[in-house]
């Protein structure tokens, strides 16, 4: 049950249905315009239940802070466990169709951060001061007639703040902007050419897309499958020359290969019978520092500030399949 104000009714019944007018006139359809999405757009333009249309605001706003600004001005307060659905339902759709602009601030944000915030479009912004007003009916029209133009503008941003990334075997793919992706570039560009000359880029993952460069086929004619709910690392590698799977985990903040981690990617890719070759990729000498004491025997770190060399846990070889990892 919704808390109510003294009259009986839910505290800004009124603002809240107002709001989910908006999202059906802008052409949101029953699931973007419910209480959740109405409730979204209150926060993302900053109105309490008696504030007019006119002086809505745009704040640079993240999930919890929305859920804060429902529960601090309109008594609800929505569950921990509902972020995702906030997230998914509304949020998510809202960004996709242009209604709001994420991480304005910083387009190189990494898609899984903590600091991820969301603003109101400024074109959408006037649409909702006008509401009420003699304006409305006209701003509706000039915002329903470029619609398309600012989904398609904001995409460009997107794509502008992506990382390309130069595969060794020729074409590119683009990386969501942050994070451990400038690493996973540096890792694809700048150790292949130097260490798995003619190597063929199986696998890339990112934040965004778990499987975001995945070549099921060429895995699977090497004799690996791999389950969608694989703990995937984030590049693999195939060098033809010498029959290698190169698997290389970036770390900017955890990830190394330690034992455990060996472990689990040996298993992964069990059906690989030549030999596997694990890397830990760092930006600097400094961030392996730091994991120095977790790094596993039988493994190679690569440092991008340091391109040429490579560090090998152990003294039998200087860069290759160890015997455990090459079955009979």
């Amino acid at each position: 049950m919704s808390p109510t104000s003294g009259k009986g009714k839910p505290l800004g019944a009124r603002k809240l249905k107002e709001a989910m007018a908006i999202l059906r006139a802008m052409g949101f359809g029953p699931k973007q315009s419910n209480e959740v999405a109405g409730y979204v757009l209150l926060a993302l333009l900053d109105l309490g239940p008696y504030d007019a249309w006119d002086v809505a605001r745009e704040p640079l706003r993240g999930i919890t802070p929305i859920i804060d600004f429902v529960a601090n001005n309109y008594r609800l307060r929505y569950a921990p466990n509902t972020r995702e659905t906030i997230r998914d339902e509304a949020v998510k759709y809202f960004v996709e169709e242009g209604l709001l602009v994420k991480n304005p601030n910083d387009p190189s944000r990494p898609t899984n951060s903590g600091k991820t915030v969301y603003q109101i479009e400024h074109r959408a912004l006037r649409l909702c001061r006008s509401f009420k007003s003699d304006a409305w009916a006209a701003a509706l029209k000039r915002f329903l007639d470029t619609k398309e133009e600012i989904k398609r503008e904001l995409q460009r941003a997107r794509t502008i703040a992506r990382i390309p990334v130069h595969l060794p075997e020729g074409g590119e793919i683009t990386l969501s902007p942050g994070g451990q992706n400038p690493l996973i570039k540096a890792f694809i560009e700048d150790f292949c050419t130097r260490f798995v000359p003619g190597g063929v880029v199986l696998y890339v993952g990112d934040a965004e897309n778990k499987f975001h460069h995945f070549e099921t086929d060429y895995l699977k004619r090497i004799g690996v499958v791999i389950d969608s709910a694989a703990k995937m690392p984030d590049v693999v590698i195939y060098d033809p020359k010498r029959q290698w799977l190169v698997i290389g985990e970036a770390v900017t903040s955890a990830g190394v290969v330690d034992g455990k981690r060996r472990r689990e990617l040996k298993h992964l890719f069990a059906g690989f019978r030549s030999g596997l070759v694990f890397v830990t990729a760092f930006e600097t000498r400094a961030a392996m520092g730091r994991f120095l004491s977790q790094i596993s025997w039988e493994t190679e770190v690569w440092i991008a500030e340091d391109p040429d060399h490579v560090v090998h846990f152990n003294g039998e070889r200087f860069l290759g399949p160890y015997p455990d990892t090459v079955l009979a």
